[in-house]
C-alpha cells in the first residue's frame, strides 16, 4: 500500500467523467493495488471516502467508509433514491479548508461491482448514503462546492 498525493480543485482530472473499469481489470493485482492505495490515502487524511480521480486516476472506483469498514465500489450506479433530502455540512479532501451545506438524498439504491468483478446491489441510508453520493459525484467530475445550497 502507498499513500498517494490527493489532487486539489483546479486539477482537470477532477472535472471529467471517469472511465469505466474494463471487465479485464477485475480481479487483477493492479486494481487491488489501486484500492489499497485509496484506503491508505483516505485513512492518512482522516477521510470517510475517496475516489480514484482524487489521486489522479480517471477510473470509476471509490472507497466509502461504512460501519463495517471501507467498501470499494467499481462502476457504481445509483438506481433509485428517496424523495426526501437532508442538508448537512460537507468537506472534501480535494477542496481543503472549505465546507458547506449540501442537500443529499436520505437513502439510495446502488448497483456496482466489487474489485473481483462480482455484482453488488444494496440500499444505503443516512451518512453512508451521503458519502456514496459525494464520492459518486467525483466519478462524474462534480465537486461538493457545485452542489452547495445557495
Amino acid at each position: 500500500m502507498a499513500i498517494r498525493k490527493v489532487v486539489v480543485e483546479g486539477d482537470p482530472v477532477l472535472r471529467v467523467r471517469a472511465e469505466e473499469v474494463p471487465p479485464e481489470s477485475f480481479g487483477t493485482a493492479d486494481l487491488a493495488q489501486l484500492v489499497d492505495d485509496l484506503i491508505e490515502t483516505m485513512r492518512s487524511a482522516n477521510g470517510v471516502g475517496i475516489a480514484a480521480p482524487q489521486i489522479g486516476v480517471s477510473l470509476r472506483v471509490f472507497i466509502a467508509d461504512s460501519s463495517d469498514g471501507p467498501v470499494a465500489l467499481a462502476n457504481p450506479v445509483i438506481t433509485g433514491h428517496s424523495a426526501k433530502t437532508v442538508t448537512e455540512e460537507e468537506g472534501c479532501l480535494s477542496v481543503p479548508g472549505q465546507f458547506g451545506q449540501v442537500p443529499r438524498y436520505r437513502s439510495l439504491e446502488v448497483e456496482a461491482r466489487a474489485i473481483d468483478g462480482s455484482r453488488l446491489k444494496f440500499t444505503a441510508e443516512g451518512f453512508f448514503a451521503r458519502v456514496l453520493q459525494h464520492e459518486n459525484d467525483h466519478l462524474d467530475g462534480v465537486l461538493f462546492i457545485d452542489r452547495l445550497k445557495k
